[in-house]
Formats: structure tokens, C-alpha cells, sequence
């Protein structure tokens, strides 16, 4: 069996983190500081395409400008860890000692993903990830099917499991299960239209999840 996990919002509470930096770069290149509920619109999605929802009218080289700003303000913050939400570990540990496989697909970038995973000791934890520069942006499913391809997994034996609607739209468009987390960057109004098949208010409640019969 294999479980997905989306990073930021899912396992780590890294969303404030995240709308501080953002509004940290705007400021610091020129653009318009937007709100909290407005980052938090774009969060899952890779850097250059959460800049084009957040500043469509702007030019190329001023979303490049804040993207630089953003990633260095972000691994400045970054250096000591978003805490992870509550009984993550434990029940990601109770997934390892059932024999399940997990992974990770994340709108962060690679560099991004390993520094926090080295940072937290858990390079080898995971069995697998995949990074929205490495592969396609949610919501396109890419990244979902290449850990298809690696596990040699057939789409009804995976689950995704995240907090924003583009994690759920990625898993409805190859009729993956979903697990919609309610605690994270995203209202849970806004993934049912997705229909997930189990919604949890904490993250160990993944553990309800039974692939029998699902």
C-alpha cells in the first residue's frame, strides 16, 4: 500500500512560515503585500506558478525578482524547521511498521524538500518523492503517476493525502483515493468538490483508512 503525503500544511505547519516570507519578498522588491488568505490561495502549487496566480499582471523579470526574494527569506527561515502538526511522526511510524510504503508530493522544490528533510534527519525516511521542479505543478496529476510508475503500484492500492484542493483535483483526475486533511492551507468546502473518500481533523485519523474494499 502506498500513502502520499503532500508536505507543507499536511505533516508540516509551515503555512504562517510561508505568507510571512511571501510578504517579506514583496515588500523587499516593490510589489503589493497581499494578505494571509491570499498566499494561502496559492499554497501547494510550485513557486513560479503560485507567482502567476498571486501577480498575473506582472512582468517576468518582477515575478522573478520576488521568487529570488521569497526563496532566500524562506531558507533563512527555514533553518529551524516548521514544527510538524500534531502525532505525525507517530503515525507515520505506525504506516512504516505495517510494511506500507510513503512518500511525498510537494510544490516545494527539490533543493527545498531535501535541505528540511536533512535538517529534520529524515533523508532516508521516506521512501520516495517527487518536487514540483522536478516534474509537473499540481494540480496536474504528473507527479502522482511517476510514483505510480516507481512503486509499480496500481492507482486503487495509493492513496494522496493533503490539505489544499489542488492535492485533491491531481488525485480525482486519475481516480486516485484522496484523504482531505481539514487543518491545513485550505477549507474543507473547498476539496469536496474533489470527493474525497475520508476527511480527518487530525492527521492520525489517516489511519482509519482501509484500501478493502475502498
Amino acid at each position: 500500500m502506498l500513502y502520499i503525503f503532500d508536505w507543507d500544511g499536511t505533516i508540516s505547519d509551515s503555512t504562517a512560515k510561508i505568507c510571512k516570507c511571501m510578504q517579506l519578498a514583496a515588500q523587499e522588491v516593490g510589489l503589493p503585500v497581499l494578505s494571509n488568505e491570499q498566499i494561502k490561495n496559492i499554497i501547494g502549487l510550485g513557486l513560479p506558478e503560485a507567482l502567476h496566480v498571486l501577480y498575473p499582471h506582472e512582468s517576468d523579470s518582477g515575478r522573478e525578482a520576488i521568487k529570488l526574494a521569497y526563496s532566500r527569506h524562506f531558507t533563512q527561515a527555514d533553518v529551524t524547521p516548521s514544527a510538524f502538526f500534531p502525532r505525525v511522526m507517530e503515525t507515520l511510524d505506525a504506516l512504516h511498521e505495517k510494511g506500507s510504503k510513503i512518500a511525498v508530493a510537494t510544490g516545494k522544490s527539490r533543493k527545498g524538500l531535501n535541505r528540511v528533510l536533512s535538517n529534520l534527519g529524515l533523508e532516508d525516511y521516506f521512501h520516495a518523492s517527487r518536487c514540483a521542479d522536478e516534474t509537473c505543478s499540481k494540480p496536474n496529476p504528473r507527479m502522482l503517476q511517476e510514483l505510480l510508475e516507481e512503486f509499480g503500484v496500481p492507482v486503487d492500492k495509493a492513496v494522496m493525502i493533503g490539505d489544499t484542493e489542488y492535492d485533491m483535483s491531481m488525485a480525482y483526475q486519475i481516480n486516485m483515493p484522496k484523504i482531505a486533511v481539514s487543518y491545513g492551507a485550505h477549507s474543507l468546502d473547498r476539496m469536496l468538490k474533489y470527493e474525497p473518500q475520508l476527511c480527518v481533523d487530525e492527521f492520525e485519523q489517516i489511519l482509519n483508512w482501509n484500501f478493502e474494499g475502498k
